[in-house]
């Protein structure tokens, strides 16, 4: 059992070394829950258990620390599964709603889930982590879309398709469920069933994308 000394000493007195996965999972933590402008490094870093020295060996400010936090949660789950459309050889429904799933398990029903969210809200006083927002996550995403309904399109399982709007159709649930989880959902938790609304969306997109309904 640790004892009473033990115990009272700050995190990083304990541990010296600290990996920088666990400041970025502290940094969303605080993101989400106080905005970007109001999330201090120091604050950061007391969550994460390291001193704001610790900090600093990994990320040069806050900019760069949610970017990080961005690149890990978002960037990299959506450049696997731009792989995946490459490689996928079963129907292009069937990869459409494994990524809706994914886009579930790995974001909509987490933490990430709120990115969204802090990022349209922050836009106007911190351009430049929207511009970086719109690089790295809204383009690559959009483009992937893209790439399946072209490929269903060449297929002959979707009806001719206009990519972009296409696409669009498709993330505008997704995107409301992000939003709504993370404003109003705390005020009328009962008005947004998540799980029900993707079934009855995918529902939707499979008989309005249908070549032959």
């Amino acid at each position: 059992m640790a004892s009473p000394q033990a115990k009272s000493e700050p995190r990083w007195a304990r541990r010296k070394e600290a990996r920088p996965e666990e400041i970025t999972v502290a940094a969303l933590e605080l993101f989400i829950e106080r905005g970007y402008a109001a999330t201090r490094l120091e604050d950061v870093a007391l969550r994460a258990g390291v001193s704001k020295g610790t900090l600093y060996l990994y990320f040069a400010n806050k900019e760069e620390l949610f970017k990080a936090v961005v690149r890990e949660g978002i960037v990299s789950p959506l450049t696997e599964f731009r792989g995946v459309i490459e490689r996928y050889t079963g129907s292009t429904f069937d990869l459409l709603e494994r990524l809706i799933r994914t886009w579930w398990e790995v974001m909509g029903s987490t933490r990430l889930s709120g990115i969204p969210k802090l990022v349209m809200s922050e836009a106007q006083n911190f351009p430049q982590i929207a511009r970086f927002y719109v690089d790295e996550v809204v383009r690559p995403g959009r483009e992937a879309l893209a790439a399946l309904i072209r490929r269903g399109v060449e297929r002959g399982e979707f009806r001719p398709l206009d990519p972009r709007h296409a696409g669009n159709l498709i993330f505008a649930p997704l995107l409301m469920i992000a939003m709504w989880r993370n404003s109003l959902h705390a005020c009328a938790p009962e008005e947004v069933d998540p799980l029900g609304l993707l079934d009855t969306h995918l529902e939707t997109l499979r008989l309005g994308f249908a070549a032959h309904p």
